[in-house]
């Protein structure tokens, strides 16, 4: 009864300090919170301070990410790092990725509780930057740590045409130095992360958290169709070039597409330029944009083969010039299958059998995909009222925090005694 009290007490705590880190916010009517600005800083030292007192030492990297570490029983032991992103999109909800370092803070705050030591350390990261808000670049604190950073970021300007040298150096980091950031892969046993939903599927299903299976790959493109632009009065209907048109004709076919296909695979035209843009001009250029994801990157390039061949087709007939422009790609990842049986009997476990164990696919891109790169890693999901999320009105509710804190603490648990067994063979072995 005490450890559910706890729990209860814990994930209240967490939703007060969602509200504390909301009031850090360059926004006088809403939440922003960007890469290396003054309201990065006031949130990475805020979270400094309760992750001291949760127990962890803390520092912050050379990119800005903030961290903090609960030292393991054994010397020399590796790391398990939690955590997830600080900063946020312009409007933004109190909980995208926020929650996630809260609740590992509130991990680590239980285990010292206990005086408890892990045969393991465990280390709370909370990344600078996943969303790429201020200069269009995603994920660049986990991409550091992977050994990802590049230089060539460093020339990147933003909106006020300040570079990311220059918000470093005011931020008090050293460019030359970005690189050290990257993390030993031996020294690391895993990566969690509990996160948002961001979609309907659990709250459909009734479920307050789901187990991630993997990240889907995303590929998006700028699809141009140029036709020819005329008088709206003058030109007859059979000698029109309207390259709005066409793109109409394409935007349907893929949503049909990617219907057709189904599984986990979605397609989206999110964006729709048309020029001249006058009400009584024939359209004579219109570019639209393509995002296309599935878990599977054979599947997602399958489908966007379907669409170009769709849009030759569309083009010829209606007489338009086709190009593409492709801006973005990102290989799909899978969670690591070990995390995702601890995950799932963790919550099995915390529940009594009582609460199935739903396991979906994240479309949305997270800092996990790049840590998976250089260890196992894994993603809890909590409930999305609504599905809200990168919005004023984005929610949870604070009994599936709790939840979340009592299956992240039976993971733990897990964790701790696989990785015992393990190491006992070992020496066996040995």
């Amino acid at each position: 009864m005490q450890k559910k009290l706890d729990r209860h007490r814990g994930a209240n705590r967490l939703l007060n300090r969602c509200e504390t880190l909301a009031g850090f916010s360059a926004l006088s009517d809403g939440i922003l919170r960007a890469y290396l600005t003054p309201e990065h800083a006031q949130a990475n030292a805020q979270v400094s301070q309760w992750m001291i007192e949760a127990g962890m030492t803390t520092w912050q990297d050379q990119v800005g990410n903030q961290w903090g570490r609960y030292e393991g029983s054994l010397e020399g032991a590796p790391k398990l790092i939690i955590g997830s992103h600080l900063d946020t999109v312009p409007y933004a909800g109190r909980y995208d990725g926020i929650l996630g370092v809260l609740a590992a803070i509130e991990l680590v705050s239980q285990l010292n509780s206990e005086n408890r030591r892990l045969p393991f350390a465990i280390e709370v990261v909370g990344f600078c930057d996943e969303e790429g808000t201020r200069f269009g670049t995603t994920l660049i604190g986990s991409k550091a740590l992977a050994g990802q950073w590049q230089e060539d970021w460093l020339a990147i300007e933003d909106d006020s045409g300040v570079t990311m040298r220059e918000a470093l150096e005011r931020f008090g980091l050293d460019p030359k130095h970005c690189a050290s950031a990257q993390l030993n892969p031996d020294q690391v046993l895993g990566f969690w992360e509990l996160h948002i939903e961001q979609g309907p599927v659990l709250e459909a299903e009734d479920l307050p958290l789901g187990v991630v299976t993997g990240i889907a790959g995303a590929k998006r493109s700028m699809i141009k169709l140029k036709g020819q632009a005329g008088h709206a009065g003058t030109t007859p209907m059979h000698l029109r070039r309207d390259s709005l048109a066409g793109a109409a004709e394409l935007i349907l076919s893929i949503e049909r597409i990617a219907k057709t296909i189904g599984g986990d695979l979605v397609a989206t035209v999110g964006q729709v330029f048309s020029k001249p843009g006058a009400v009584n001009v024939i359209a004579g250029h219109t570019i639209l944009s393509l995002d296309v994801r599935s878990q599977s990157d054979l599947v997602r390039d399958n489908a966007i083969e379907q669409i170009n061949d769709v849009a030759e087709a569309i083009a010829g007939r209606r007489n338009l010039e086709l190009s593409w422009n492709h801006t973005h790609q990102a290989p799909a990842v899978l969670c690591d299958a070990e995390y995702q049986a601890i995950f799932s009997d963790a919550i099995e476990q915390s529940f009594g059998h009582g609460l199935s164990v739903k396991k979906l696919p994240s479309g949305a891109g997270h800092d996990a995909m790049a840590l998976a790169e250089i260890c196992p890693m894994a993603m809890l999901f909590l409930r999305s009222p609504r599905g809200l999320s990168h919005h004023p009105d984005e929610a949870v509710i604070p009994e599936d925090v709790a939840s979340a804190l009592a299956v992240l603490y039976q993971a733990i648990n897990l964790l701790e005694l696989s990785y015992s067994q393990n190491a006992l063979q070992g020496s066996q072995v040995s």
